[in-house]
């Protein structure tokens, strides 16, 4: 279902809007993920840089671009960016400061299509804030094949990032589930749920954002990740509504997870290699 964006632009602020992956390689980057996830690409244009946009169903979806030099020479590393709807991108991020996070790319204009800036929450994760500046169209349904299902905070001390993202983007908890990793806490954006924080291993150096994209069969997909080079970074996980997840990295090292239904039963494709083994 698609609907028109409100002029207000009310009913998306506190909505991820938009994702884009910064990369080392373009080309094989976009090979890799049209392979994976099934999206198209296409280029966009832009008068300082080169820009690609990944499509479902005909719909942009996120964007892919280049590592600038100096931000690969600064420690930086290919990743996916995901930005957050808010009424004014500049007071958001003044208040994402005043929370204790910090500015990591000020307050920009992008080709009259809309104003965006990237925040560093207090734990170091990145987030980004965005503002559509002309009417847009989006889908409503998270679970739509091709589109991003789930947004995942893998935190320092969630708790604490819950005050700050909940301050900062009016979010509200729902339910928790305690497992094996300790607390995981859902949160939601006016009655719907849309994402899930938790505190990482000691093994995760830092915090950071993971999203899922959503995909027709786990099994096939693994076989499309490791074809296209990506990595397998564990075997997956059933959640509830008979759904599977796994997580995994692209050739350049960015980080991705993916979710969708399994058709096959007993062991899958990543279980038989494992037994093989």
């Amino acid at each position: 279902m698609i609907e028109s964006y409100s002029a207000s632009h009310s009913n998306s602020n506190g909505r991820f809007l938009w994702y884009e992956l910064v990369t080392t390689d373009m080309e094989g980057a976009r090979a890799f993920y049209t392979h994976v996830v099934g999206w198209g690409a296409q280029e966009a244009v832009t008068p300082d840089m080169a820009y690609t946009l990944f499509t479902a169903a005909g719909s942009a979806v996120a964007g892919l671009m280049s590592l600038p030099a100096d931000a690969a020479q600064a420690g930086l590393r290919p990743g996916w960016l995901g930005y957050v709807g808010v009424d004014d991108v500049d007071r958001a991020a003044a208040r994402g400061e005043e929370l204790g996070g910090s500015v990591r790319l000020a307050s920009k204009e992008i080709a009259n299509i809309s104003r965006v800036a990237t925040l560093v929450d207090p734990q170091m994760a990145t987030i980004g804030l965005f503002k559509w500046l002309t009417p847009h169209t989006r889908s409503t349904g998270m679970n739509t094949p091709g589109r991003i299902g789930w947004h995942e905070l893998v935190a320092a001390d969630w708790e604490s990032a819950w005050r700050f993202y909940a301050a900062l983007f009016g979010w509200q908890k729902e339910e928790t589930d305690t497992g094996a990793l300790g607390t995981y806490q859902l949160f939601s954006v006016r009655g719907e749920t849309i994402g899930g924080m938790f505190n990482k291993p000691a093994e995760v150096a830092v915090p950071f954002w993971l999203y899922y994209f959503n995909i027709a069969d786990i099994d096939d997909a693994m076989k499309r990740v490791r074809v296209a080079g990506g990595q397998l970074l564990d075997a997956p996980i059933e959640i509830p509504g008979s759904r599977w997840i796994l997580q995994c990295t692209d050739p350049q090292g960015a980080m991705f997870a993916l979710v969708g239904t399994r058709r096959h039963h007993g062991l899958g494709y990543f279980e038989r290699i494992l037994r093989r083994r």
